[in-house]
């Protein structure tokens, strides 16, 4: 039986789709964003960056930094590892792997802060021994880290998987038939093949770090110049009436963001001049 050919969408009917989803993303996303830096410039450039030198501005700013820092790194290897386990390897408890990767995109970052504080708090589990040896988690940049860790593991991991399982096993079979340890397959044969992809997710966990509210929120204390993050600093000053300075700060981690976002598009275009032409 001769297949049927596509059939192509008429022009007119992309050109509508095209429309419709640019004027969506435009209301969702560029008249908020807009709205930010708006709100941060309308009193003058001289008051918004005041406002963002002043004190526990830059502690806020410091300590956001750290901690997408440290939280990269850790969600980077456990990411990478976690998804070269499920795509190269068979292994009782392989599929509740798969479940616990998924499992920050189904828990409240809220519930998942409260858990810490449950677990290392001063009345928690863990809390009062811990205290005993002089160390503090929760209202502390070590709680601050697991909190980030938590909510941001996925995304290197779910960004890496599927190229990995796309990919299969063949190659590293290969090496292995060579006299390659398994260090060395990783390393020159894995590694190589989901460079980009696994650039992309560490961009992706860096932009949901330094973004990241609820989890850091419960766990923080909200000790002004310690343990507040900037989207935390932001909620305090604009709770205070301090509009000029708030939309400073959130204009400042908006930046951030775009920032990211730059660099995931030049990275993209990368992928695809490394990819070259399809045959």
């Amino acid at each position: 039986m001769t297949p049927r050919p596509a059939i192509d969408p008429p022009r007119w009917l992309h050109l509508a789709l095209g429309g419709l989803a640019l004027l969506v993303g435009l209301l969702l996303l560029g008249l908020p964003l807009a709205a930010v830096f708006t709100e941060a410039l309308r009193r003058g450039w001289r008051v918004a960056w005041e406002a963002i030198a002043e004190p526990d501005t830059l502690a806020a700013i410091r300590l956001t930094l750290l901690v997408a820092a440290l939280a990269m790194p850790l969600n980077t290897l456990g990411g990478l590892a976690a998804a070269w386990c499920i795509a190269k390897h068979e292994f009782p408890g392989r599929r509740l792997l798969t479940a616990l990767i998924e499992l920050p995109f189904s828990v409240s970052p809220v519930i998942a802060g409260l858990v810490f504080v449950l677990i290392f708090g001063m009345q928690g589990w863990l809390g009062p021994s811990l205290r005993e040896h002089g160390i503090q988690v929760v209202f502390a940049l070590p709680g601050l880290v697991l909190a980030t860790l938590f909510v941001t593991f996925p995304f290197v991991a779910r960004t890496v998987l599927p190229l990995m399982q796309e990919q299969g096993r063949a190659e590293e079979e290969a090496a292995a038939t060579l006299g390659a340890t398994g260090w060395q397959s990783f390393r020159r044969v894995t590694l190589p093949n989901v460079k980009w992809a696994l650039l992309s997710g560490v961009l992706l966990c860096n932009a949901r770090a330094m973004g990241e509210f609820g989890a850091v929120s419960v766990v923080s204390g909200h000790i002004r110049g310690q343990t507040n993050t900037m989207p935390l600093h932001v909620e305090i000053l604009y709770n205070e009436y301090q509009f000029a300075a708030a939309f400073a700060v959130a204009a400042l981690l908006a930046l951030l963001g775009l920032v990211t976002l730059a660099a995931k598009a030049v990275l993209q275009r990368l992928t695809g001049r490394a990819s070259g032409p399809a045959p």
